[in-house]
């Protein structure tokens, strides 16, 4: 999933890093400036890093249901097989890590656990074992090019550069009045890159927000520049995976969007105030029943 292809490493290399060298990054949006305005938290009250970056509900209603009234949402056939495929991703690497890449049906039971199922819809088992198989071949090849490269290198030295990734790396958001806990889906730390992966065909222009967000908390956390995100797109289509990566500069303009992003939602849960109902729901919203329950009570 974060191996980029020949094409992405072109745009990367030939436009996204010379556009952050020129244009540069506000030195107040960087995120070891978090104890300073614009980045300084106005609340005391911490959120999680979805509830800030994700734009399902155009009013933010769901902040207010799920922060404020505590309310439980109604898991879906997609948010389950999502949150399970996404698993099956970050075990498959550790587990190639751990030389344990045939390990997939040992690790399916922790997958569940993760996904909040005692069972996943049909299919999602084929589907899981798919995803990990294409995972440990992408890991497979990338260790058996480096290793050709490398004729003296140490296993330990060839894992380090053919698969420089912090996967589920748990870092604080407290920083920035986030959770305690986060956790990146992906960080490539040789190139600089945070990723963040959605089991979707669909591109939205605010996937990008997640990525720019955990950005700005690696600079707080760490005091390391962090310029490029990249929202990977992942599907099953006729049997065989998709993949599609929107890589991109963090500029200006989107850290600035995740900060009016996060003080709206923070803003939310501390005043207490109450969006009204969108006029277009989802019909997959996992709120959507007690979002409209809440208005006819």
């Amino acid at each position: 999933m974060y191996f980029l292809s020949d094409v992405d490493k072109k745009k990367l290399l030939g436009k996204i890093l010379p556009s952050s060298r020129s244009a540069g990054v506000s030195q107040e949006l960087r995120g070891w400036n978090w104890n300073d305005p614009p980045l300084k938290s106005a609340y005391e009250d911490r959120i999680p890093m979805y509830s800030v970056c994700s734009k399902y509900c155009p009013t933010s209603r769901d902040v207010f249901l799920s922060r404020v009234l505590k309310a439980q949402p109604k898991m879906n056939e997609k948010v389950v097989q999502g949150a399970a495929l996404h698993r099956v991703v970050s075990t498959a690497i550790n587990a190639f890590l751990d030389g344990r890449e045939g390990d997939f049906d040992s690790s399916y039971d922790g997958v569940l656990r993760y996904a909040g199922a005692a069972q996943l819809p049909d299919g999602v088992r084929d589907k899981a074992r798919k995803v990990w198989e294409f995972t440990v071949a992408n890991c497979s090849n990338e260790v058996r090019n480096r290793a050709s490269e490398q004729p003296h290198a140490s296993r330990r030295d060839i894992l380090a550069t053919a698969l420089p990734f912090l996967v589920e790396h748990k870092v604080t958001g407290e920083l920035l009045g986030l959770s305690g806990l986060l956790s990146v889906d992906c960080y490539d730390y040789l190139r600089g890159v945070v990723f963040d992966l959605k089991f979707s065909q669909e591109e939205k222009d605010w996937y990008r927000l997640a990525p720019t967000g955990y950005a700005i908390v690696l600079e707080s956390v760490y005091e390391v520049p962090v310029d490029v995100g990249c929202a990977v797109y992942a599907w099953l289509q006729g049997g065989e995976l998709r993949l599609h990566r929107d890589l991109f500069f963090i500029n200006d303009d989107l850290r600035s969007w995740w900060v009016e992003e996060r003080d709206e939602k923070a803003r939310i849960v501390a005043q207490r105030r109450e969006p009204s109902i969108a006029s277009e729901c989802h019909d997959d919203c996992i709120y959507w029943e007690v979002c409209h329950g809440e208005t006819e009570s």
